[in-house]
């Protein structure tokens, strides 16, 4: 891909911003120094770890691979299931979260694009696409199939209301662990300082990487019309997510760690998952994708023509 563009001049270019969500977002970054009164528990820090790593499964899982490209199939259950969850992160809803994302592919690493970091400052690029006034529109045009959802548009519409029964439920088991569990030395406060804030934040800006890094940082397996890289680190970080060349390359797979040393938790999570019913027809990247694999010399040739900005 060969591309003359230029970034933005002023952080947000022409966008403006959204004072509600810039207010929301910087609400939750503050809160987060709530840890310093409240302290630090064991308990409290697995509990961060653990919503970190099940909330970023229904955001990768979810959001991304089941709603944003139906590369598997499961039951209207668990699949409210998984939007319930992936809105507990705070980033939006289900249908808005996957229209935005079938967009970007759209336009992937184009000045229409609202998070590249070819055509963006790299901020910008990482969250303040998220804080501008003309990301907040569903494209309702590209989601009809998922549209058609009572529950998910229910879900997209009070979006809100997960993450804050997410908070309550914190406070309220940090209050029951001090009062029945008072070895453990938690409380209410400290929960909801660590298993919502922190953990919340954290998951924000773990996603938000895969726009911005790997984008910039990695390796080109493919010659896709973008800068998606391969990076491992996002990969660790985002269960599997990092891969993200083989996943622009083609999009329809469920799996995007294509090779065996490609670490993608999200996928052998939800091949689990397949034995027991819960989810089926995962799909697979055909044969011909893997003829354009790890081969240095053919590797060396498509790199020199598909120079991309940087």
């Amino acid at each position: 891909m060969s591309l003359s563009l230029e970034k933005d001049s002023s952080p947000f270019g022409d966008d403006k911003l959204h004072q509600s969500i810039c207010l929301q977002f910087l609400f939750m970054h503050l809160a987060c120094l709530l840890v310093i009164w409240t302290g630090v528990s064991v308990v409290a820090v697995v509990t961060c770890l653990a919503l970190y790593v099940v909330r970023m499964f229904a955001i990768t899982a979810g959001f991304h691979r089941l709603f944003a490209h139906r590369t598997y199939k499961t039951s209207r259950v668990f699949q409210f299931l998984m939007g319930f969850l992936g809105t507990t992160s705070y980033q939006k809803g289900p249908l808005w979260w996957s229209a935005h994302h079938r967009r970007h592919h759209l336009v992937a690493d184009t000045v229409q694009d609202f998070h590249s970091p070819l055509t963006r400052r790299f901020w910008r690029a990482h969250f303040g696409w998220f804080l501008s006034r003309d990301s907040q529109t569903t494209e309702w045009q590209l989601i009809t199939n998922l549209s058609k959802y009572p529950e998910l548009r229910l879900l997209d519409r009070f979006y809100s209301v997960p993450p804050i029964l997410l908070a309550v439920a914190m406070f309220l088991l940090g209050t029951l662990l001090a009062r029945y569990a008072p070895g453990l030395h938690t409380s209410g406060w400290q929960m909801l300082a660590w298993g919502f804030f922190v953990s919340t934040v954290v998951l924000y800006h773990g996603t938000f990487t895969v726009n911005s890094l790997a984008h910039i940082f990695g390796k080109r397996r493919f010659p896709t019309d973008d800068n998606s890289r391969n990076n491992w680190f996002v990969a660790l970080l985002t269960l599997g997510e990092g891969w993200h060349n083989n996943h622009h390359h083609y999009q329809s797979s469920e799996r995007q760690g294509f090779y065996w040393w490609e670490l993608d938790v999200s996928h052998y999570t939800l091949r689990a998952l397949s034995w027991f019913g819960i989810v089926w027809d995962l799909r697979k990247p055909p044969a011909h994708v893997f003829e354009l694999g790890p081969q240095p010399a053919r590797l060396q040739q498509q790199r020199r023509q598909t120079q991309t900005v940087r």
